[in-house]
């Protein structure tokens, strides 16, 4: 037989590095008959003659070697994460231990798996929909108590839920108008229009509303994307550090030490920042320095939140007025740093230096002082926190300000569903799209038959997320961005 025509697939489930425990999983019809060609126990039993979910003791050997002392697991099919009759080889980890026992279950009858394939199997066995296929690795590569718990509910079924019950509706009315245009004489359409309008529209609301939540679900699943800006020996790097608990960015009394873009992943209360230290903004000479100002205000324009910190003990002057100008329109907060020396900036006057920088502010020279007041209050200024970087003053509430400013300072993972997707959000839109036509179409009293036609559109777009409606091509695509063994 060709190993690729094998139907029991065999891999390393657990990461590739000396550990207390390794475990080596197989999955396929030939599973329990493989394990026993390489698995001894104790009182001579063959792991065939087990029941279903039980642990046995013994040792995996080669002929007359013994390769190691193992634990293991038995699993029938259809009573198992793939659907199939699953073996797990709780082994020493050892790396060469557990590369010798897949070795040998490929010798024995087995093949290798490819990424993800024991979730693919999952996955066309109806152990799991697409939704929760994809929830599978997302748990994996979550890097947040968020991001984990979005990922289990997903895991759990409230995307397939939730998709299932819009696909439900939508069948419904695309079922009652094809028998209406069947049966004219007994089914009337008369008036019908609304009552679809009425529901398309609240169709349209609710994946507006899953849509809206990508935002959050990316954050959730990828971390801010955030930029540190300020000039030069303002205490950046100093924040960089104390933010990640070490000394990671040199820190020192020369204006313009950092000429490139530092990236660290950090976590706070929960939630993950992708957070960039960059060179201090200000016109300089030195091509180096320059290179590395101009890609901070590169990165700054695609982050998802600018931190401005300023030296509170020396006066504002045109950087920071240009990097004011950079905050407007985005998610922003303001840091007062060096409060440990005597200020020299206080917020009233980060205030007002933030207001002139807006660039819609009124261009009349002769705004009185009570119209200015007016504009500020118009134009959010953001939050301004004063901190001690080298004291770790007010660092705690840059932290919770954060977590208020992405998530309203609550996130509900009871009812909530968080888009982590871009595949999910792109079929969710051309739902959203192929429903607005519905609408339209009746609005400008178009025959029924164009409602059906949008209406399938609609459910097809749906069915895609849950893997209903998909190309073997596209789940092969999602699956080989899965990890190994898993």
């Amino acid at each position: 037989m060709n190993m690729n025509e094998r139907t029991t697939i065999a891999a390393i489930s657990t990461a590739m590095s000396n550990s207390g425990i390794g475990i080596v999983r197989m999955s396929g019809d030939q599973a329990f008959q493989i394990a026993d060609i390489v698995y001894r126990g104790r009182h001579g039993k063959k792991l065939m003659e087990q029941k279903s979910h039980t642990i046995h003791y013994g040792y995996i050997v080669d002929g007359e070697e013994t390769i190691d002392e193992v634990l293991v697991m038995l699993m029938r099919g259809p009573h198992s994460y793939t659907g199939e009759d699953t073996v797990e080889i709780n082994c020493h980890g050892g790396v060469f231990v557990v590369k010798r026992i897949l070795e040998l279950l490929i010798r024995s009858g087995a093949r290798p798996a490819e990424p993800g394939e024991f979730t693919k199997k999952a996955f066309l066995n109806g152990r799991l929909d697409l939704s929760q296929a994809e929830a599978v690795g997302d748990l994996i590569a979550s890097q947040n108590e968020y991001a984990l718990q979005s990922s289990v509910n997903q895991l759990k079924g409230n995307i397939r839920d939730k998709i299932s019950d819009l696909r439900n509706k939508i069948i419904y009315h695309t079922a009652f108008i094809e028998s209406a245009l069947d049966d004219p004489e007994h089914i009337s359409v008369d008036g019908y229009g609304e009552e679809l309008e009425s529901s398309a529209t609240e169709m349209m609301e609710e994946i507006k509303k899953l849509i809206d939540s990508a935002d959050d679900g990316r954050i959730l699943k990828e971390g801010i994307n955030t930029v540190i800006l300020g000039k030069p020996n303002v205490g950046k790097s100093s924040l960089l550090n104390v933010l990640l608990g070490e000394d990671r960015a040199i820190v020192t009394d020369i204006a313009g030490t950092t000429r490139d873009v530092l990236e660290e992943h950090i976590t706070l209360q929960g939630i993950s920042l992708n957070i960039m230290d960059t060179a201090g903004i200000r016109d300089t000479s030195d091509i180096v320095e320059k290179i590395g100002v101009d890609r901070a205000r590169d990165f700054a324009r695609d982050a998802d939140l600018l931190i401005h910190v300023i030296d509170a003990s020396s006066p504002l002057d045109d950087n920071d007025f240009e990097i004011f100008q950079m905050l407007h329109g985005k998610q922003s907060v303001i840091l007062l740093n060096k409060t440990d020396l005597k200020m020299k900036v206080l917020k009233k006057d980060v205030e007002e230096a933030y207001f002139a920088s807006n660039p819609a502010k009124c261009e009349s020279d002769n705004t009185t002082e009570q119209n200015v007041s007016h504009k500020v209050n118009q134009d959010k200024i953001p939050e301004i926190i004063e901190i001690s970087a080298k004291n770790r003053d007010g660092i705690d509430r840059l932290e919770t300000v954060l977590k208020d400013m992405f998530f309203e300072g609550n996130l509900s993972f009871n009812n909530e569903i968080y888009i982590t997707n871009v595949r999910q959000k792109t079929a969710l839109k051309e739902a959203y799209d192929s429903l607005r036509k519905v609408v339209e179409s009746i609005r400008n009293g178009m025959p029924e038959d164009f409602y059906s036609i949008d209406l399938m559109d609609a459910y097809e777009a749906l069915g895609s997320i849950t893997g209903e409606t998909i190309g073997e091509d596209l789940v092969n695509e999602i699956f080989s961005k899965f990890c190994m063994g898993k």
